[in-house]
């Protein structure tokens, strides 16, 4: 009887071994097939961004051009050109008077709504225009060309003049911000709580507040650094500075407990045998410690800049959300970021901004892939088997 109990037992629990087995494989397949959902229709929708409509126009630099670019070109096409293109003619004129009295045959930027057509997406083309599309795509005189426009210019109200330029390099000068102020801050902070530190109440009272900033919502480290940064110390606004010191505060934490954790996994013998041949314990933290806990140091620090170059709730606060056409030529310059342009042509109603919302997307997991990529490989290569 003992025996059948047993056997009935034992049946039971493979069985619920293997559902447990089959739920964890399902789980597994449901995170994958969302993920390549996920990647497919970003890539699906990013794509035509990476082609822009153009049309082979010619250019007369009349006298009437100087006013409105519009008139150097021929009134049957003029509507189909970006208005971009035109306004820059009147500059070109100024710039070069020797232009004016000819012409040229050149490949201009088409408008947005030429280059949705196109793409065949839907459009606000009347029939007559589409016909005329049609007949330049015929002849040769209409093409979709490499949008390098994409990655050279700034943002702009017209969608197939708008790029990511000017976000991209405050993007870059708001990660050097936050690398040059949280890096030897969170690594020193690390450094005193794990090897100086008395143990204490205040000391625990510390930790547990560190713990707690690492895991608080990214928005109110925009509304601590609004207060601190703007309204108190008069960073100015919509800066790199201000949004470099504010995401500063947020990977902080990030980095003092992966310094932390660096330095705790380290032996104590390292730490006995540097005392013991008469090195002093800074010494002893400056030649042994910091050295064998780089790699996860470098490796932390990556992986909370990476975080930090995809927040955009806390750079809202700090206004960095403005319209900005132009790449900053400083850190005190105004600026915006990747993540808040592309949340700004999310919310623009012209349909040609839709691409450049999956297209910026894809440009801002790029990144960050290649930061988590760097992080991999550095603890890999560099990380000590104890």
């Amino acid at each position: 009887m003992q025996a059948h109990v047993s056997q009935n037992y034992l049946k039971k629990r493979a069985g619920r071994d293997k559902r447990f087995i089959a739920f964890s494989y399902a789980a597994i397949l449901l995170a994958g097939a969302f993920l390549v959902f996920f990647f497919v229709d970003i890539v699906h929708s990013a794509w035509p961004a990476f082609e822009q409509a153009e049309l082979r126009v010619e250019v007369n630099y009349n006298d009437q051009a100087r006013k409105m670019g519009d008139n150097a070109l021929d009134e049957n096409v003029s509507y189909l050109v970006s208005r971009g293109f035109t306004r820059l003619i009147p500059n070109l004129l100024r710039e070069d008077p020797s232009l004016l009295g000819t012409s040229e045959d050149k490949w201009v930027l088409a408008d947005s709504e030429v280059d949705q057509y196109l793409k065949g997406k839907p459009n606000r083309l009347r029939k007559a225009e589409r016909q005329l599309v049609d007949t330049m795509r015929a002849e040769g005189r209409a093409r979709l060309a490499f949008n390098k426009g994409f990655f050279l210019n700034g943002d702009s109200k017209l969608p197939e003049m708008a790029g990511i330029w000017a976000a991209a390099v405050g993007s870059l000068y708001v990660l050097i911000i936050t690398l040059a102020f949280s890096f030897p801050l969170g690594v020193a902070t690390a450094i005193y709580l794990e090897e100086f530190a008395p143990d204490n109440r205040l000391m625990q009272v510390v930790e547990v507040n560190i713990n707690n900033l690492a895991a608080i919502p990214s928005i109110l480290f925009g509304l601590l650094g609004l207060s601190i940064f703007i309204n108190f110390m008069g960073v100015p606004r919509s800066s790199a500075l201000v949004g470099g010191l504010t995401l500063s505060l947020m990977t902080l934490p990030v980095i003092i407990i992966s310094t932390r954790a660096a330095i705790l996994a380290i032996p104590d013998s390292i730490r006995e045998g540097a005392l013991a041949l008469g090195a002093t314990r800074w010494q002893m933290v400056i030649t042994n410690i910091l050295p064998l806990s780089l790699p996860g140091i470098l490796t932390g620090t990556i992986i909370g800049l990476a975080r930090a170059i995809g927040e955009t709730a806390p750079l809202m606060i700090v206004g960095m959300m403005a319209y900005i056409p132009e790449a900053p030529d400083g850190f005190t310059s105004a600026a915006t970021v990747l993540p808040a342009q592309i949340y700004t042509w999310s919310s623009d109603s012209m349909r040609a901004f839709t691409e450049r919302t999956s297209a910026g997307i894809i440009v801002l997991l790029a990144v960050m892939l290649l930061m988590n990529g760097a992080a991999i490989y550095l603890r890999n290569k560099y990380e000590t088997k104890w």
